[in-house]
């Protein structure tokens, strides 16, 4: 599909074939940048840096210290005890209101799992720092998903007609308060008594520590930090509140995964990583929840043509955006058999690797853009899920489920998961 907004050329692949000529293409290695990500910083972050040097540098950096697989591992006690605060938080919703709305529940725990691996602390988001750092990130999802003519017709971006540069603005003189009072503590900490005993090393750690040759300006360390919270946290929360949400409208499938646990993690002890190897169940409840709903259905980041190139037979202007309709990919019936069925059996048939390699089901993305946090995103999923479905039994509320979608930066259930949750060990 080729269509026009204003000024904006757009090609949109619905075909595992063309997709992967796009994403793997070096011809596509940079992305659009609309006006209020580069207002927002993301231009010298890596979500949207020029692909470049200083781009290479920045996955470097993030590869090596933050999304390794030994990091990645590090990070499982946080996993675990905001898993575990979670399945607390439930049982005193049940207590309290008989019924549990788990959207916020989880916002704000995939929330906190990202504060403690980028800036080492939590935050009680109802006061103070985590109020202001809740209510900064709401405005940045809202600027980021508004429609915004500027992008397309430049005479009404000069006039900035909706606001929406002058909002970007306010937002990141609050942002780059809040990131450089963080890194300041840290400067602070690390020439006083430095790291306590025990205490892990975090990515503000990591960043003032690097060698001169790699390290970053302060204003460069605000925009990747910055991102790195922005990015981090609904992905996760979203994909769990559809994964619940599945679970309670599948009550075979949710009774099928508590079997395999129950088979693996004894009652007397908490799920560990280690568990989720041989649950191949579960993480196949996973892979179908994202091919059934799929958190960027457009890889909402897009690809741009840095020159023209040929697609599929078709000659692609420079300056082209590019996206890929990953939900048309994945309920298409000639990629999958009965593509609108919630069947999580199909990947224990087949191993479908999701990370990238196969068109099919690439939520994450593919290429040299595809997303780094993709192994930290499933590990904190498959841990929180396996910790909840040991915990209760998921039953409908009242109102029943309603699968509703709502595309905002992501597609999000349009009405909040309300369910019933049943202790299954008292």
């Amino acid at each position: 599909m080729a269509f026009s907004v204003g000024l904006t050329r757009f090609i949109v692949s619905s075909h595992p074939k063309t997709a992967k000529e796009i994403l793997s293409s070096p011809a596509f290695a940079d992305r659009p940048i609309k006006e209020s990500a580069y207002e927002l910083l993301f231009n010298r972050a890596m979500g949207f840096a020029p692909f470049g040097d200083y781009w290479r540098n920045l996955r470097r950096i993030s590869s090596t210290y933050l999304f390794s697989p030994r990091r990645v591992s590090s990070f499982e006690k946080q996993r675990s005890e905001i898993g575990e605060g979670m399945v607390r938080d439930m049982k005193r919703m049940m207590e309290r209101n008989g019924v549990v709305e788990v959207r916020r529940m989880l916002h704000y725990g995939s929330l906190n799992n990202i504060m403690l691996t980028v800036f080492g602390k939590k935050f009680d988001f109802a006061k103070d720092e985590g109020l202001e750092l809740e209510l900064i990130l709401k405005e940045g999802y809202e600027l980021l998903g508004i429609f915004n003519w500027g992008d397309h017709l430049p005479l009404l971006g000069w006039l900035d007609l909706q606001g929406v540069r002058r909002r970007c603005r306010t937002l990141v003189a609050k942002v780059n308060v809040f990131v450089k009072k963080i890194i300041d503590e840290h400067k602070r900490r690390a020439n006083g008594v430095g790291i306590d005993e025990g205490e892990g090393e975090d990515f503000v750690d990591v960043l003032l520590g690097l060698e001169e040759k790699d390290r970053l300006s302060e204003s460069d360390m605000v925009a990747v930090l910055w991102e790195m919270i922005f990015r981090g946290t609904d992905t996760v929360a979203i994909l769990l509140e559809w994964t619940l949400a599945r679970m309670v409208l599948h009550p075979d499938i949710q009774s099928k995964a508590q079997v395999e646990i129950d088979s693996v993690v004894d009652s007397s002890r908490p799920v560990l990583d280690s568990d989720i190897q041989r649950l191949p169940y579960l993480q196949s409840i996973v892979k179908e929840t994202l091919r059934m709903h799929p958190p960027g259905p457009l890889l909402s980041w897009a690809r741009l043509a840095i020159h023209d190139v040929p697609v599929d037979g078709h000659m692609i202007p420079a300056g082209t955006t590019a996206m890929v309709n990953m939900w048309a990919i994945t309920h298409d019936e000639c990629n999958w058999a009965e593509p609108n069925k919630f069947n999580p059996d199909r990947f224990i048939d087949e191993d479908v690797n999701i990370l990238g390699s196969d068109l099919r089901l690439a939520p994450f993305g593919s290429g040299k853009r595809v997303c780094p946090g993709k192994t930290m995103a499933l590990a904190a999923v498959h841990l929180w899920l396996a910790q909840l479905l040991k915990s209760f039994k998921l039953l409908p509320s009242r109102n029943g489920v309603d699968l509703s979608e709502c595309l905002k930066m992501s597609l999000e259930m349009k009405n909040p998961l309300v369910c019933v949750a049943v202790p299954r060990f008292e």
